[in-house]
């Protein structure tokens, strides 16, 4: 969804577009978007009046967002809608005086995002061993809640929650698992293969938090040797020694040429056996500002052209078929 709404900014707007962190994960993607003209910044006070801004995927601090949209800027918020759940989820917990403990990566965009909802009632837990510094600090047993970082390998969450559990019996945590279902279908996928393959190659960034979980997931599996890859030009073939069986897997945001860029770069002798586990049917709609925003573009190009800019609106503009428009094959187009 993000890849595809930016995609969408960079071909309406004159560079330089504005977006705050990386818009995923991903160097080589980041990468593109550089090359088209796009600035990734740190800081949206960086970003000039009136200039276009999107935020990242990883969700962003409610005073980031309430910044980023004063001044006059055209701001697209491209959160994911499941890191959305976690800061809406903290925000309800705190408010009814929870003590809130945020399993994540210290320093990750995510987290720095959702841990600023409620800075007074949060708690990072990022191993184990810092429940020992946490739990002991709880004041009122029969509030405490248990939220994730969408990214995190379902061993690293399982772990803290069975132990926060066992000591408060009421932990509140989500009906509805806090985990990616991109991720944890990625990491139930590679468990399937790990264990068959003398060596597994994890696509994406070292900046990735699902892909870096998936490194994990592949050598509690079993495999003996893991290699974490950008893409093909950092794959070296003679690190996989005597491998006779590869598998390949992939983080989240890698777009799907460079799998088969690093599928084609280890040249199988004897093919390449997909591994079938789960069908992924999720949808996320483009943000709110591109879904109201281009059918009133197309209405008032319809009205300056002459035609019916009802009928113009009513089409849902580039957006109208988002569901079938695959975020490699967005991605592939802009590189032409």
């Amino acid at each position: 969804m993000a890849i595809k709404a930016l995609s969408w900014m960079v071909r309406v707007f004159e560079p330089p577009v504005y977006c705050y962190h990386e818009i995923v994960h991903n160097r080589l993607v980041v990468d593109r978007f550089r090359e088209l003209g796009v600035v990734f910044i740190d800081d949206v006070d960086e970003v000039p009046d009136g200039a276009p801004l999107m935020l990242s995927a990883h969700g962003s601090a409610p005073e980031v967002v309430t910044t980023a949209r004063s001044r006059g800027r055209f701001v697209v918020n491209a959160v994911c809608p499941l890191v959305t759940k976690v800061h809406h989820e903290a925000k309800v917990r705190a408010d009814k005086g929870y003590t809130v403990l945020y399993v994540g990566h210290a320093g990750h965009d995510e987290a720095i995002g959702t841990l600023a909802v409620a800075p007074d009632a949060m708690e990072l837990v990022e191993h184990e061993e810092d429940l020992d510094r946490v739990l002991p600090d709880v004041e009122d047993s029969s509030k405490v809640a248990l939220l994730a970082q969408t990214t995190l390998s379902m061993h690293d969450w399982e772990g803290i929650m069975e132990r926060t559990r066992e000591q408060f019996p009421e932990l509140w945590t989500a009906t509805r698992n806090d985990l990616c279902f991109a991720t944890t279908n990625r990491q139930a996928a590679l468990t399937a293969i790990a264990s068959r393959a003398d060596a597994v190659v994890v696509i994406g960034s070292a900046n990735s938090s699902n892909t870096i979980a998936l490194t994990k997931v592949a050598s509690s599996a079993g495999c003996p040797r893991v290699l974490r890859v950008d893409g093909p030009d950092e794959l070296d073939v003679d690190e996989l020694d005597d491998a006779r069986v590869v598998g390949v897997t992939a983080g989240a945001s890698a777009p799907e040429d460079l799998v088969q860029a690093v599928i084609a770069e280890l040249d199988p002798t004897e093919g390449v056996e997909p591994v079938y586990v789960t069908d992924e049917d999720e949808y996320f709609p483009p943000p709110r500002e591109l879904r109201e925003l281009v059918p009133a573009l197309d209405g008032l190009a319809a009205l300056v052209l002459g035609g019916d800019p009802a009928a113009a609106r009513g089409r849902g503009g580039p957006f109208s078929d988002d569901r079938g428009v695959d975020a490699s094959r967005v991605l592939a187009d802009l590189a032409r």
